[in-house]
């Protein structure tokens, strides 16, 4: 299956969806941490609700059980998150499913759950969140899509407008973008950029 779209912002408020999505944003990730469950469910439909607006894929990170409630048509594990997840259930509702990885055991792990698509990072140093894992690079990316085959595979980590090119031609199928877009002085702006250089590169306009 293909995805959405190539550029997949990742952001931890609905507000920054009714920044991001008139600009054209066809793939989304909301990252919610240390929110109360009724607070929670009060943003997640908010969100479920921008997206179906603006005709977007809304990936929810995490809550699997919100998911379903929620009838959301995407959701995000990482390797814990998807021990404990009833991916049964999650099948069961039609909900579609990535899966972090870092490593090849991690790797190998996904790829038991026949995944919609695997994420790799972190491609680049990040200082987003804590990582013991070092950087994977393009070498990895091309690696790791040799690997996983059709699926496609989203990296992330580390991750600029400058850099991108080249990490789509190692193989990356879409790239998730947290701080080059919300730490840069005019999201907006950066958004339509990443969207603009996607449509580059789909019409062979960007050589690298």
């Amino acid at each position: 299956m293909r995805l959405p779209h190539r550029f997949y912002p990742i952001v931890d408020n609905a507000q920054w969806l009714e920044r991001l999505l008139p600009q054209g944003v066809k793939l989304v990730q909301l990252r919610i941490k240390n929110m109360s469950e009724d607070l929670l469910r009060q943003e997640l439909n908010h969100a479920l609700s921008l997206a179906k607006h603006y005709q977007a894929a809304l990936v929810i990170n995490d809550y699997w059980e919100l998911a379903i409630e929620l009838g959301a048509d995407w959701l995000h594990l990482g390797q814990e998150d998807i021990a404990d997840a009833d991916v049964k259930a999650i099948r069961s509702a039609g909900i579609r499913l990535g899966i972090s990885t870092h490593s090849d055991d991690e790797l190998e792990n996904a790829l038991s759950y026949t995944p919609d698509y695997i994420a790799l990072g972190p491609v680049f140093p990040t200082t987003t969140k804590q990582m013991p894992w070092k950087p994977q690079g393009a070498e990895n990316v091309a690696l790791w899509k040799q690997r996983v085959g059709d699926i496609p595979l989203c990296a992330i980590g580390g991750i600029t407008l400058e850099r991108a090119p080249a990490i789509y031609a190692a193989g990356a199928d879409v790239i998730a973008v947290v701080s080059d877009v919300t730490a840069d002085e005019n999201p907006e702006t950066r958004t339509r950029q990443w969207i603009e250089l996607t449509e580059q590169l789909a019409s062979g306009g960007v050589h690298v």
